[in-house]
């Protein structure tokens, strides 16, 4: 039988240690080079069209994971030790938990420090709505929500495909991922157009929110919270939310912390109402530095997973 796949686990582990280091590169970082390369392609070949859509997801998706595959057959050749390198780059690459956590560090002190003006400006490091009339309790709120979701996003999911798939799954779920950002919101333009992209996105995306909802149950006690009131709010509340995914991670953590999450968000006219998660106030900003402590605790326990199961693979 073929050996278990300890390269793949030891890069996963040197990935996600070069992130919790560095963070994410300061310049030229990948993603956005392939955020450029994909709206220029999307520039070129949309239309109002599902089937146009599907090829644009593919093209970008499918290439992702084919050069994955291409560069880690070639550090295989070279023997363990390069493919392991291969991996840790590619994880450090698409891992994006340190530099969440420390958005929501920044966005912690400002509410603290009553920074209104400070607080909605920063708020777009972390998501894409309008921040422009948010007071301090939505600010967190908006907050929270983005730190819960994109620790799946940004953390577990890619530790999930990377751990089942190497380095093209960990390429490929940052493309998909990416893809959805861009165009798998319901607009006007992206319909028809992106809904191939939403739809891989949540797809690939379904496992690592239940993973996520399940590791934050689990971190609650490190934040003062109950493992069964999260898991209690991500049964009860999980499903009353837009996305089949961003749901269940969001209302572990407000069932965790204690808080009220969701609501009426404007993303630069388009809102979106989203149900009531969970039974408490409002974050405050201590609310939101427990949030980024749980979201970095949740991480580390989705590195040591990833790495396990990736280690256990034969």
């Amino acid at each position: 039988m073929p050996a278990p796949r300890l390269p793949r686990a030891a890069g996963l582990l040197a990935g996600a240690a070069a992130d919790a280091v560095l963070g994410d590169p300061r310049r030229g970082h990948p993603v956005a080079l392939l955020g450029r390369a994909a709206g220029a392609l999307e520039r070129a070949a949309w239309a109002d069209s599902r089937a146009r859509g599907a090829a644009y997801a593919l093209v970008v998706t499918g290439g992702c994971a084919a050069l994955g595959a291409a560069l880690e057959r070639a550090a295989r050749r070279r023997g363990p030790v390069a493919e392991a390198a291969a991996v840790a780059v590619a994880t450090w690459v698409v891992l994006g938990g340190t530099s969440l956590a420390r958005e929501g560090a920044a966005m912690a002190a400002l509410l603290e420090a009553g920074d209104v003006p400070g607080a909605r400006a920063r708020l777009p490091h972390l998501c894409g709505r309008d921040p422009s009339r948010l007071d301090p309790p939505e600010l967190g709120r908006a907050t929270v929500e983005s730190l819960a979701e994109n620790t799946s996003d940004a953390v577990t999911g890619a530790l999930v495909w990377g751990a089942a798939l190497g380095v093209p799954g960990l390429l490929a779920f940052r493309a998909a991922n990416t893809l959805d950002a861009m165009v798998g919101h319901r607009s006007a333009r992206y319909e028809r157009f992106g809904w191939a992209a939403a739809r891989a996105d949540d797809v690939l995306g379904w496992l690592p929110a239940r993973l996520t909802a399940a590791l934050t149950a689990l971190a609650a006690p490190l934040v003062g919270g109950s493992p069964g009131a999260a898991v209690r709010t991500w049964w009860r509340d999980g499903a009353d939310h837009p996305s089949p995914n961003a749901g269940r991670c969001e209302a572990a953590f407000a069932g965790a912390l204690g808080v009220g999450l969701g609501g009426a968000n404007d993303y630069g006219g388009r809102v979106e109402v989203r149900g009531r998660l969970g039974d408490g106030p409002p974050p405050d900003p201590a609310a939101v530095r427990r949030a980024v402590r749980l979201a970095r605790a949740v991480s580390a326990a989705a590195v040591l997973v990833a790495a396990a199961a990736a280690g256990g693979r034969r």
